[in-house]
This record gives C-alpha cells, sequence and structure tokens, in this order.
C-alpha cells in the first residue's frame, strides 16, 4: 500500500521513519520531495576502463565535487547527486525514487532506484542529462520519493555497503 500524507506524517512523529532537515513542503500528497544537496560526481570521461574487480579502477573514473550555488548538467551527461536529507527507513517501508516531473519535462533522466527498508543515510542517485544543459541549484526539490508498506516485517534489514552513507557515493567493488 502506498502511504499517503498523512500516514507519513504519522510513520516519522512515531520516530518510525526520519528524514533530516524536513522542510515544510517535504511531505507531498503520496510521498515525500528530496531536494539536491552539496555534492555531486562527475565521471571523468578519460577514457579508462572500469574494472569491476579493481577498485583503484572504479575510483579513478569519479571526480567528486563540492557544490556552493549552481551547477550545470551538461547535455546528455551522467552523474552522480547526493540528496539533502538523510533518511532512516523502518522495517516495513520500502521507498520509490522517482525524478519531480518538472525535470522530467527538461529531459532528465534518473535509473529505478529502490530505498530498501533499514537503509539509513544520504541517498545518492544517478542523473541522465537531457537534450540541453540545465543549470540546478542545491536545494531545489529534485526526488520524489514514495513509500509502500510491505505485507510483514523485513527481518533481514539493508546492510550493505552504502549503509550509512554521509557523501556522494560512487560503485563500491
Amino acid at each position: 500500500m502506498i502511504l499517503g500524507n498523512e500516514d507519513i506524517k504519522e510513520f516519522i512523529e512515531a520516530g518510525k521513519l526520519s528524514i533530516s532537515p524536513l522542510s515544510d513542503d517535504t511531505i507531498r500528497e503520496n510521498g515525500v520531495d528530496l531536494r539536491i544537496g552539496d555534492e555531486i560526481i562527475r565521471f571523468s570521461g578519460d577514457g579508462n576502463v572500469a574494472r569491476l574487480s579493481d577498485k583503484t579502477s572504479i575510483e579513478s573514473i569519479y571526480k567528486t565535487e563540492k557544490i556552493i550555488g549552481n551547477f550545470i548538467l551538461g547535455k546528455n551527461e551522467k552523474i552522480l547527486i547526493k540528496i539533502k536529507e538523510r533518511v532512516k527507513m523502518p522495517n516495513n517501508l520500502v521507498g520509490f525514487c522517482n525524478l519531480r516531473s518538472t525535470f522530467a519535462r527538461l529531459g532528465i533522466t534518473i535509473p529505478p532506484t529502490i530505498v530498501d527498508a533499514g537503509y539509513e543515510g544520504y541517498i545518492t542517485i544517478g542523473v541522465s542529462g537531457g537534450a540541453v544543459p540545465i543549470e540546478i541549484g542545491t536545494g531545489t526539490r529534485f526526488l520524489h520519493l514514495v513509500f509502500s508498506t510491505t505485507k510483514s516485517d523485513v527481518t533481514s534489514l539493508y546492510s550493505g555497503v552504502y549503509q550509512n552513507s554521509k557523501s556522494v557515493s560512487g560503485a563500491k567493488v
């Protein structure tokens, strides 16, 4: 079942779901809007091969940038964005990340992304630019996170390599 705005407020007030900071316009009709944070990762574009068996080759394809104010998402550019809010999911909710429609109408896309029950940290989201460069500011409402309850409590909560993420995260091998 998808949570409505009053359900989301109840989960937050009961301390089961945490979103911090929580702005006045975060909770929407049937989800929450999350904002662009202060870090992005751009791909180096130097032609190096990323080998899943080689951590150094993976790290060499990334260039992390601190963002103050605005940044440009280039035409057809692929980046990773840190979301501003820290999210802590309970054992009976799953989150589905969706791009806010304004950005989709500008040609930006994101891959299907799930926030698992038990996840805690800052979400990193992959973003693909569209046909034209777009200037985007930190703090801009960007992602719409829709929550669905699980039929029963999840007993094997998320404990993967991205748990407790504090910054934008590239692939971890």
